[in-house]
C-alpha cells in the first residue's frame, strides 16, 4: 500500500455537475428547472428539448459523472488518499442540495468542490457558486450546521487536462486520409456565451479584470498546437470557434459558430477539419448533438472530411489531477508550501474567486469565494 496522502483541512470532495434527463419523461421536468423563473411555457421547452429526445431522452452527462466518480475512488485508493467523494448536480438528481444534506449528516466539516467546468466565466463558475449559496441557505433554514465550502481552482491548463487532449487531436489526425492529414485545420470548439459575460469574466493576470474565459481557452489552444507540431513535425493552422449558442438574436455572443467556421474553411480550400472540443470535460449533449451530430451533418453537406477529437471524460490522468489539485489546495490552506501546477503563458488560476467575480446581470450571492456570505 502508498503512504496515506492527507487531505487534512478537507474531509469530503464534492462533485458538482449541471445533470441531465435519464428519460424521456425527465427531458421537460430537467429543462423546467434549467429555465427555472424564466417564465417559458411548456410547449416551448418540449421543442427545446428535441435533441434529449434524439438520444431517447438520455443525457450522457450522469454516466459520465458516474465514470469520473469510479476514476477518482480507484485513483485515491491506489494512492493512498482517504477522501470520501459525493456527487450533486444543479438541475437533476442526485441534486447538490440532497447531496450536501448527506455530507452534514456524515459530520462533514470541510468540503472541497470539484465544478465539471474548466474555465472563468458565470455559467462555469459563479453559478455553480451560487447553486452552492441556495443551497447551504435551504440547510440554514433547516437548522443544520453549515459546513465550510471551498472551490478547487480552474483547471484548464493542469497538464492532465491537457495531455489528454493533446493526445485525442493526435488521434483524430491520424485517423484522417493521408492526403488530406498535413493539410488539416484543427477547430478548438468551446460554449459561445455572450459577449458581455466573456468581458467580465475574470481576473487573469496581466489582462486586467475581465476576459479570462477567452483567453484561457486560448492558452489551452495554442498548448496543444504547439504539442502537436512537435509530435508529428506539421504546423496546422487553428483557431477557437464557438458553438451551443442559446440566446436571444439581438444579444451578442462570441463568434464564429462551428458550422459557419466549417463552411469559411471548405470556401478557402482547407482539405480537412479536426474539431477538438477543449471547452468541455466530457462527451455530454452539446458535444454529441452540436458536434457529433449538427456539425458533422454540415460537414458531410460541404464534402469536407471532419474528425472530432474525444474529451478528457474519466481519463486517468485527469483523476490524477484533481488529486493532485486536492493535495495542492489541502497544502495551502494547511499553510505549507506549495508549486502549483499549471501549463501555458498564464500560470495557475486563483484559489479563491475575488470579489466581484464573473457578476451575473443581478446579484446573488454565491459561497466558496471572498464574497461568501457563508466564509
Amino acid at each position: 500500500m502508498p503512504d496515506a496522502l492527507d487531505a487534512t483541512p478537507y474531509d469530503a470532495l464534492l462533485l458538482l455537475s449541471f445533470g441531465g434527463p435519464e428519460g424521456p419523461d425527465d427531458v421537460v421536468p430537467f429543462l423546467e428547472n434549467v429555465t427555472r423563473g424564466r417564465g417559458i411555457p411548456k410547449e416551448r421547452l418540449k421543442e427545446v428539448g428535441r435533441h434529449y429526445f434524439l438520444f431517447g431522452g438520455v443525457s450522457p452527462i450522469n454516466d459520465q459523472n458516474r465514470d469520473l466518480l469510479a476514476a477518482l475512488h480507484k485513483d485515491f485508493a491506489e494512492h493512498g488518499l482517504d477522501l470520501p467523494v459525493h456527487w450533486g448536480n444543479r438541475n437533476w438528481a442526485p441534486y447538490l442540495t440532497d447531496t450536501l444534506r448527506e455530507l452534514v449528516a456524515d459530520g462533514r466539516r470541510r468540503v472541497l468542490v470539484l465544478a465539471t467546468s474548466a474555465y472563468a466565466s458565470y455559467s462555469g463558475c459563479r453559478q455553480y457558486r451560487e447553486n452552492l449559496a441556495d443551497a447551504l441557505a435551504t440547510l440554514q433554514a433547516e437548522g443544520l450546521d453549515l459546513p465550510r465550502i471551498d472551490k478547487l481552482r480552474h483547471y484548464f491548463n493542469h497538464p492532465g487536462f491537457v495531455e489528454p487532449m493533446i493526445d485525442g487531436v493526435l488521434e483524430s489526425l491520424a485517423d484522417l486520409p493521408e492526403d488530406v492529414r498535413d493539410g488539416a485545420h484543427i477547430a478548438f470548439t468551446t460554449h459561445s456565451i455572450p459577449t458581455s459575460a466573456a468581458d467580465t469574466s475574470g481576473p487573469v493576470p496581466a489582462h486586467g479584470e475581465g476576459g479570462a474565459y477567452v483567453e484561457q481557452h486560448l492558452d489551452v489552444a495554442q498548448l496543444i498546437a504547439d504539442a502537436v507540431r512537435e509530435r508529428t513535425g506539421v504546423d496546422h493552422p487553428w483557431r477557437l470557434v464557438y458553438q451551443s449558442r442559446s440566446g436571444a438574436p439581438h444579444i451578442p455572443w462570441l463568434e464564429p459558430d462551428i458550422c459557419d467556421h466549417l463552411e469559411e474553411q471548405h470556401a478557402a480550400g482547407v482539405p480537412a477539419v479536426v474539431m477538438a472540443p477543449i471547452g468541455f470535460v466530457s462527451d455530454h449533449m452539446e458535444v454529441r448533438y452540436d458536434l457529433d451530430t449538427e456539425a458533422t451533418a454540415k460537414a458531410a453537406e460541404l464534402g469536407l472530411p471532419v474528425r472530432r477529437s474525444a474529451t478528457v471524460g474519466a481519463d486517468p490522468r485527469f483523476a490524477a489531477a484533481i488529486r493532485e489539485l486536492i493535495l495542492e489546495r489541502a497544502a495551502a490552506e494547511s499553510g505549507r508550501a506549495v508549486t502549483p501546477c499549471a501549463l501555458g503563458a498564464l500560470g495557475a488560476s486563483h484559489d479563491v474567486c475575488p470579489v466581484g467575480c464573473c457578476p451575473a446581470r443581478a446579484p446573488k450571492p454565491a459561497a466558496a469565494g471572498a464574497d461568501s456570505p457563508y466564509a
